[in-house]
């Protein structure tokens, strides 16, 4: 099958990625069966780091952070904004996120720019601090320097410094009309790996230089591999109705023949798969993503936070958490995460 056709099932992914929005529950917590507690020690202690999430176990979403094990389970934002999309900084001492200006925000409007901003937390919760104004999927490319969209643009800057536009998809027929969404740029600062939606619906690669656009598949929420070799993303197959696919890039194209089943990074058995939010370590070891057993919708189904190490069998994944709210877009540091700066 040819990489343009590894994206099958079109009403399945017109369905996935999207986020139909409504106010999130606030959730209960639950105890772990004697099994996933056993796991949580097993797989978690290995790991021996820390993680960060967006919950909104006590109203709308705010940040928490847990050990990697499940243990120590800390809320480091509060107020009546919605956070979410949080992302380490290399060294683990920062948290950058996307906050609502004012209030319940839908994960739908994620690309409405006028309605989000970027700030940075420490890992403690301390030092909240605004760093870009109408803007939103922050990502780090640096210590000191982020990645952001805003409207159709993508841009880069230094924290609190000058912007620099990467690249806008107005007029570019293949992006024209779609909203860009958790852009990741590559290592040799070449290509960036984007989630289309909007007016389309699939995910590629951007070549910076000669501004082309080449498809890599349906579904959403693509990323690098931490040596960015590969990208993997969520695909609209799998046991569960979604999946997370891997697939090698070189000289930012996929490659001229791959096959759905040959990608499968990870398709979780059992009732409880219905994947998404995808992260790896910066080791690539380990893997932490949202799953849900029942409903779809990113603000308000009941997603649990699963941390799995890369090439073990998937029933050793291990639950992390075990609440009725909504857990959604988890990172991972290992280490624990530094001291506050």
């Amino acid at each position: 099958m040819s990489a343009s056709r590894i994206s099958t099932l079109v009403f399945a992914a017109a369905l996935g990625c999207s986020s139909v929005g409504g106010a999130p529950p606030k959730g209960a917590d639950d105890t772990p069966p004697a099994e996933d507690a056993a796991l949580m020690k097993e797989v978690g202690g290995k790991a021996d780091g820390l993680i960060v999430w967006s919950s909104s176990r006590v109203a709308n979403h705010d940040l928490f952070t847990m050990r990697t094990d499940g243990s120590d389970v800390k809320q480091i934002t509060q107020g009546d904004e919605v956070d979410w999309f949080p992302r380490f900084s290399p060294d683990g001492a920062k948290i950058l996120f996307t906050r609502s200006k004012k209030g319940w925000v839908s994960e739908r409007d994620a690309n409405a720019s006028d309605k989000w901003d970027l700030y940075t937390v420490a890992t403690d919760g301390s030092s909240p601090t605004k760093v870009v104004t109408d803007a939103s999927w922050g990502s780090w490319i640096s210590q000191n320097e982020i990645l952001y969209v805003r409207g159709t643009k993508i841009y880069r800057s230094t924290l609190g410094g000058e912007e620099t536009q990467v690249m806008d998809s107005q007029g570019v027929s293949e992006l024209d009309g779609a909203l860009l969404q958790q852009p990741e740029l590559s290592s040799d600062g070449k290509y960036l790996a984007i989630t289309l939606r909007g007016s389309k619906r699939e995910t590629g690669i951007w070549d910076i230089a000669k501004k082309a656009w080449n498809q890599t598949g349906l579904g959403c929420q693509v990323n690098w591999t931490p040596d960015h070799s590969a990208i993997y993303w969520v695909h609209p197959t799998g046991n569960g109705g979604s999946r997370v696919l891997r697939m090698p890039i070189e000289g930012g194209k996929a490659p001229k023949e791959s096959s759905v089943d040959d990608s499968v990074f990870i398709d979780l058995p059992g009732r409880r798969s219905h994947e998404y939010f995808p992260e790896l370590s910066s080791d690539g070891k380990w893997l932490v993503w949202g799953i849900t057993q029942r409903g779809h919708d990113h603000d308000t189904a009941d997603y649990e936070i699963y941390l799995w190490e890369v090439g073990s069998p998937p029933e050793k994944a291990a639950r992390l958490t075990f609440n009725s709210a909504n857990d959604r877009w988890p990172d991972i540091f290992l280490g624990g995460g530094a001291e506050k700066p």
